[in-house]
């Protein structure tokens, strides 16, 4: 059994462990037990009433969150001609085909996430197993394969996550820092909620949003009341 440090069994007693708050709640109470030194980031996880085994019932997505993350995420486009050009211009970091598949082959990976157009994905597709290993590589369900570079480019610049179910039937996703003001981490809850529930697979029978909570990197965990984004 994993043990704590004082700061965060002193922090763990502002929290009824068996209480579900709610969301707004919640939030204040996360910003109170957050106890590191650092920024710590805010993250949910939400168990969701879907059997993850069936491909009908999986459940992945995009959602822009109104006040980012908080990161600003470093982001590399595959891209030849005036779509290589138009990506530098949106604001990515590294812009190239072959150059930069070559330097990927070689064990670089300094990059949070990979935009392709899709006239470049049947070279990109020789990645695969060391972009999909890391959950990099490009999918046209999370807009990342698109000939709308600047789009994409600026959406994820602007705080654009992804979010997928696992094998546990559960989604992590940040939703902002500690250092966020109340209104912003709020607000940038809610936008997840909304997204989740517009992703509700026509094969989810029964209660979508079972359970959620929401904590910081060090903090303890609070539970949410889910009757509000219901």
């Amino acid at each position: 059994m994993a043990k704590h440090g004082k700061k965060y069994l002193e922090a763990a007693k502002l929290i009824d462990a068996e209480a579900q708050y709610e969301p707004t709640e919640a939030v204040t109470l996360v910003k109170k037990a957050a106890v590191a030194k650092f920024d710590e980031t805010v993250e949910v996880a939400v168990r969701l009433g879907v059997d993850s085994k069936k491909q009908d019932q999986a459940v992945r997505g995009v959602v822009v969150l109104p006040h980012g993350t908080g990161k600003t995420k470093v982001v590399l486009v595959f891209a030849k001609g005036d779509k290589a050009k138009e990506a530098e211009a949106a604001g990515a970091d590294f812009v190239g085909d072959q150059d930069l598949i070559t330097k990927i082959q070689q064990g670089w990976f300094e990059f949070d996430v990979c935009v392709a157009t899709p006239d470049m994905m049947s070279e990109v597709g020789k990645l695969g197993r060391l972009l999909g290993g890391k959950g990099l590589m490009p999918n046209p369900k999370a807009g990342t394969v698109t000939f709308d570079v600047t789009k994409a480019v600026q959406e994820i610049k602007a705080g654009k996550i992804e979010y997928r179910l696992d094998k546990a039937g559960q989604i992590h996703a940040p939703v902002g820092k500690v250092s966020f003001d109340e209104t912003k981490l709020n607000e940038n809850v809610r936008a997840l909620f909304e997204a989740l529930v517009r992703s509700k697979p026509a094969a989810s029978k029964g209660v979508y949003l079972k359970s959620a909570a929401i904590s910081s990197t060090m903090g303890p965990s609070v539970r949410m009341n889910l009757q509000s984004f219901r």
